[in-house]
């Protein structure tokens, strides 16, 4: 369910390591949350470069929206940290080169797979229990 877009000028250097980005994003969510990386997510729209602001003046840094599922503060802390270390090795380029932001939601307001998503607590403890037993898929 986790979904990071990414919103970048075209012929930066996040533009042209798109491939490397989703990688290493989706190894970041997944050691921190345990998540499986078939379930993490990432867009990448590109803008002409005059066409990010910040404070009214041209600011051509590389924006992130995540939404994940609800989590404790603690994790959400370490996840985004996680992300901006992530984003910063698979592009080379400094960790003050991006903006970031972390929304979570309730797993009933993301709808995946044709249903409504159930909470992130406890989700990986059944699925282990189903992979376990042979009922899983």
């Amino acid at each position: 369910m986790p979904f990071y877009q990414f919103t970048l000028p075209a012929d930066s250097t996040s533009a042209r390591r798109k491939a490397e980005i989703a990688q290493a994003i989706t190894q970041a969510h997944c050691k921190t949350t345990g998540a499986p990386a078939d379930f993490v997510s990432c867009g990448f729209v590109e803008i002409p470069a005059e066409g990010l602001f910040l404070g009214g003046v041209p600011d051509t840094r590389t924006r992130m929206v995540g939404l994940i599922r609800r989590r404790p503060e603690a994790l959400k802390r370490e996840l985004l940290v996680k992300l901006a270390e992530a984003w910063s090795s698979a592009t080379g380029e400094h960790i003050d080169n991006v903006i970031m932001f972390l929304v979570d939601i309730p797993g009933y307001q993301a709808f995946e797979n044709g249903e409504l998503l159930p909470e992130a607590e406890g989700e990986l403890e059944n699925m282990r229990q189903l992979i376990g037993t042979g009922t899983a898929s």
